[in-house]
């Protein structure tokens, strides 16, 4: 692994949900808190359209779990990712948060502007990025936008976009036991088997350093592999026709379980 990626903090993405009681054990948050050691958290309500009530609610969530400062960062449009304002919330942090909402909206707000170049300078220096929801899906190269859940995959019904990119070569799925999204997750895979299908339950996150991930929380992380499928009828069917796909590998992780992306290979936890 180069000296770049070993400086690079960890990526938590998280399927939405997640714990934020101060009652609960707030596993997921933990972990954030853990690599944020006591610097600035930025929490970025960007995918929202009404952001109100997010600082409020994680503010109390992390409130005992020994962060130092928690600033929130909201654009409502493109224009204001150049404030000196904006910039400035983003200086010295140990991390970034990402609320749910649509993911659409992160990127065509903060893509390709100063403020993703902020959130990239303070990952490639250790710090740690997270996102729920939305905030997990963006983190791949390509995203899921749209598509309908709880029933078989049909062709014609993917949205797909370019997401962050800071984890090459997966597509990211979120709610996803919850919401029945498996099939959607499959058609994804479908249009370009080079890449895993990584669905993720709610109060359930992977925790991405280097090239392994490894899952914490209450639910599963499902990993699709469509390296070895044998047939597929994505190219040739018409839009409303069901996905015809033979040969496809699954894999269930839980809590403990860990992923070597770049070998496509599970590593069951170590026994209790």
């Amino acid at each position: 692994m180069s000296e770049e990626k070993r400086r690079r903090g960890p990526l938590i993405v998280i399927g939405g949900h997640e714990d934020r009681d101060p009652r609960g054990d707030r596993k997921i948050l933990r972990e954030v808190a853990r690599h944020v050691r006591g610097g600035k958290l930025v929490l970025a309500t960007v995918a929202s359209h009404q952001p109100e009530g997010y600082y409020e609610e994680y503010r109390k969530a992390f409130a005992d779990l020994e962060i130092g400062e928690m600033v929130e960062v909201y654009v409502a449009e493109r224009s204001e990712t150049h404030a000196a304002e904006t910039l400035a919330k983003l200086e010295g942090a140990a991390g970034v948060f990402f609320s749910g909402g649509d993911q659409l909206r992160i990127t065509s707000q903060i893509g390709d502007t100063q403020v993703e170049d902020k959130i990239r300078q303070i990952w490639e220096s250790g710090g740690v990025i997270a996102g729920t929801s939305a905030g997990a899906s963006v983190m791949s190269e390509t995203m899921l936008v749209k598509g309908t859940s709880a029933e078989t995959h049909r062709i014609g019904d993917l949205h797909m976009a370019p997401g962050l990119g800071l984890i090459p070569d997966v597509i990211i799925d979120q709610h996803f036991a919850e919401r029945g999204r498996f099939g959607r997750l499959l058609g994804a895979v479908a249009h370009n088997p080079r890449v895993l299908g990584i669905g993720i339950d709610e109060d359930t996150a992977a925790i991405v350093d280097g090239d392994t991930f490894t899952v914490i929380g209450s639910g599963a992380v499902y990993v699709v592999d469509g390296e070895e499928v044998t047939h597929s009828n994505v190219a040739e069917a018409s839009p409303e026709r069901v996905l015809s796909m033979h040969g496809v590998c699954v894999h269930v992780l839980a809590a403990g379980d860990r992923f070597e992306l770049s070998k496509r290979l599970p590593v069951p936890a170590p026994p209790a």
